[in-house]
């Protein structure tokens, strides 16, 4: 897998508003947010895309969904609700080729997304 911007996060070579941390994971602050609350989350695993997930990521996976329920929580959107977003591919508007799960909120989301 190529370098990204997340691999330099991960390592602290890139500055980011980290809001959540543990041994698998990282979650930061867009720094271009699509909403009030716009986080990532991410494995420290690299890990191509959703679609490059193989058998042995489920637990890694089921974790970041985890992950994502506590950010929502600790960013009090939880209970008005919120959405979660992974792109795959150059059409599915993935422009990081680091997975990463989009935790959107804090004002009414419109459907279709795009």
């Amino acid at each position: 897998m190529a370098e990204t911007i997340f691999s330099k996060i991960i390592r602290r070579e890139v500055p980011a508003k980290i809001v959540y941390e543990d041994e698998l994971s990282l979650a930061f602050h867009d720094v271009s947010p699509q909403a009030p609350v716009h986080v990532l989350v991410i494995p420290k695993k690299p890990i191509v895309s959703l679609d490059a997930a193989t058998e042995e990521d489920l637990q890694l996976l089921g974790h970041l969904q985890w992950v994502i329920c506590q950010v929502a929580r600790n960013l009090n959107i939880h209970e008005t609700g919120y959405r979660v977003v992974t792109n795959c591919g150059a059409d599915g508007g993935q422009s990081v080729y680091h997975i990463h799960y989009h935790l959107l909120g804090g004002r009414t989301l419109a459907w279709p997304p795009g």
